[in-house]
């Protein structure tokens, strides 16, 4: 699983970062989680607003910091369609 962070670095994107890597802890799975800081990059994903979070290269959420739930959630979801693929 590849997660990446969209942001310069602030605040909220080292939050989200945070409570990303203490999910994927807790879920004990195997994921890359990637700080984006490049502006030019967040447009390549239509993220306007930061932070963004990218997983498997799907938007999932940007300007807010999610709650570490829907992070879990988000992911939990990510994992599933990553099985569904690997079934089809």
């Amino acid at each position: 699983m590849n997660i990446k962070i969209l942001g310069p670095g602030c605040a909220r994107c080292q939050q989200l970062e945070k409570t990303v890597k203490e999910v994927v802890k807790e879920l004990g799975i195997e994921a890359t989680v990637e700080e984006v800081k490049d502006i030019k990059k967040f447009l390549d994903y239509y993220v306007m607003m930061t932070p963004g979070l990218v997983i498997n290269e799907q938007v999932v959420s940007s300007g807010k910091v999610p709650a570490k739930a829907e992070v879990t959630q988000l992911i939990i979801n990510a994992m599933a369609k990553e099985e569904q693929k690997k079934g089809a």
